[in-house]
């Protein structure tokens, strides 16, 4: 069981992981033995509560499939253990990422004297750039 928060949790059977062979460079062992581990999550037959569903479904996370299916594969370690153990973490943290609400923005209007000094800052530059210009010839 995969705890999330005090009162979401995530049960073994709604995480399916699969062993694989671990890609790139490797020595004697990368070719024979499969100590990679690919984890596969699908939001919306799991039990979590429907607004971790939703957050989960609107992020744009690439390892979030349109189906609704996280897949995560951990393949780090040299040991089976441990990349099923990194793998757990990785969805932990991304379940735990929309678990927070998101804090609310409210728009703010800049201050009066902000505005003053904008609008001086504007006319002394433009008096600056007035004076460049040709000088008559008379």
């Amino acid at each position: 069981m995969l705890t999330i928060s005090n009162s979401v949790s995530v049960a073994d059977w709604e995480i399916d992981i699969s062993q694989i062979r671990a890609q790139g460079a490797g020595g004697q062992n990368v070719n024979k033995v499969a100590s990679a581990v690919h984890l596969r999550f699908d939001i919306q037959r799991s039990t979590l509560p429907p607004v971790y569903k939703e957050r989960l479904m609107a992020l744009s996370d690439q390892r979030i499939s349109k189906q609704g299916v996280v897949i995560i594969k951990a393949q780090s370690y040299r040991t089976l253990e441990l990349n099923k153990e990194d793998a757990l973490n990785r969805l932990q943290v991304l379940i735990r990422s929309v678990a927070k609400q998101p804090k609310a923005r409210r728009p703010t209007k800049p201050t009066k004297g902000s505005q003053r000094r904008r609008v001086d800052h504007k006319t002394r530059k433009g008096k600056i750039k007035s004076l460049r210009g040709k000088v008559p010839v008379g």
